[in-house]
């Protein structure tokens, strides 16, 4: 192939490259040597494949915490047309598990206890999805140690499906709906911590009469991480009720007053561990709730992780809140935690 072709193929297929940079393009193609109008393209595409690269090695070094809550605001720059006006707020879960014991007779102060018309199995599956959305651009503050703040809703969802109980056309035995507000602080430090939020918590199972379970919270949260380890504790006090709407006066003695989350990764992210606590900060009769998440990206897609989970106490599920009992499930968890 003569040398004029060539270089008329190479100039084609650098024209018709995505833009780079109009102005660039523009003073590439005022090259009036050909040879020179060459080099002009391939050192335009060299440094947007730098671009590029260190675009992937920015998303890659941002920490749990701050890809989880956007706290450098750097999601719009960097995944571009990849970014979803969702992201995760808790681990989204899909899992088989095992319960060592049935609640056969759920019961609540308000309403004594209930037999449900159908026998419960000691296994069944168990999924949660849980998202958040921003509700306000950044504000800048730089006061007291803040940063900035931001406004989110949230919305988590957890269900427990019968799914082999076939022979009672394998019912959903409980279904929880959480809607969230959060008022997030943003201390703007690199390490330790890194955020304080305010939220607004309601939690209910939509249910009715004898089964009906629901609680609002009002709760502060502070989050502290490093370059491996992010730890989330949180203090929550309970919206007084009338005792007469009242499904479950005890359960704050049940599912605690606060809880904390420790979650480690490792910095090639080639596993999550975390462990979450709850207590009822009580002396006397004292109750708690743990649960340990293990996932990692074993053969099944960038998108979804082999997840193991086991937990025992009090409150697995809303229903379950004054239920003691142990449960061991493996399955599938979703997106990025």
């Amino acid at each position: 192939m003569r040398p004029t072709i060539l270089k008329l193929l190479l100039l084609v297929f650098f024209t018709s490259m995505p833009a780079w940079g109009s102005d660039n393009l523009s003073q590439c193609s005022n090259e009036i040597d050909g040879m020179e109008r060459l080099k002009c393209y391939d050192s335009l595409n060299a440094s947007r494949a730098k671009a590029l690269h260190d675009k992937s090695v920015t998303l890659a070094e941002r920490s749990f915490l701050t890809r989880s809550w956007d706290l450098d605001n750097m999601d719009e720059d960097l995944l571009g047309d990849e970014q979803s006006p969702l992201k995760s707020h808790r681990v989204s879960y899909l899992i088989a598990r095992q319960s060592n014991d049935e609640n056969s007779r759920p019961y609540s102060p308000s309403y004594g206890s209930y037999s449900p018309p159908i026998d419960i199995n000691l296994a069944e599956m168990k999924f949660q999805f849980s998202q958040k959305a921003k509700f306000l651009n950044p504000v800048k503050i730089n006061q007291f140690g803040i940063s900035s703040l931001r406004f989110w809703g949230a919305y988590s969802q957890q269900s427990n499906w019968q799914a082999f109980n076939t022979a009672n056309s394998t019912p959903f035995r409980e279904t929880s709906y959480e809607p969230e507000l959060i008022l997030m602080l943003n201390t703007g430090n690199a390490q330790g911590i890194k955020l304080v939020n305010f939220g607004y918590l309601h939690q209910s199972n939509g249910r009715n009469s004898l089964l009906s379970r629901s609680w609002n919270r009002f709760y502060l949260q502070s989050g502290w991480e490093n370059d491996t380890v992010a730890v989330l504790l949180r203090g929550w006090w309970r919206v007084p009720e009338k005792a007469a709407d009242d499904d479950n006066p005890d359960i704050v003695e049940y599912m605690g007053r606060g809880d904390l989350n420790l979650r480690w990764e490792p910095l090639d992210r080639s596993q999550v561990i975390n462990l979450t606590l709850r207590n009822n900060f009580n002396a006397y009769e004292n109750r708690g709730y743990m649960q340990l998440d293990w996932a990692t990206p074993v053969f099944l897609s960038k998108s979804a992780k082999l997840h193991i989970q086991l937990t025992i106490g009090h409150g697995e599920s809303l229903i379950d809140y004054n239920f003691f009992q142990r449960t061991f499930g493996i399955g599938a968890s979703f997106r990025d935690w």
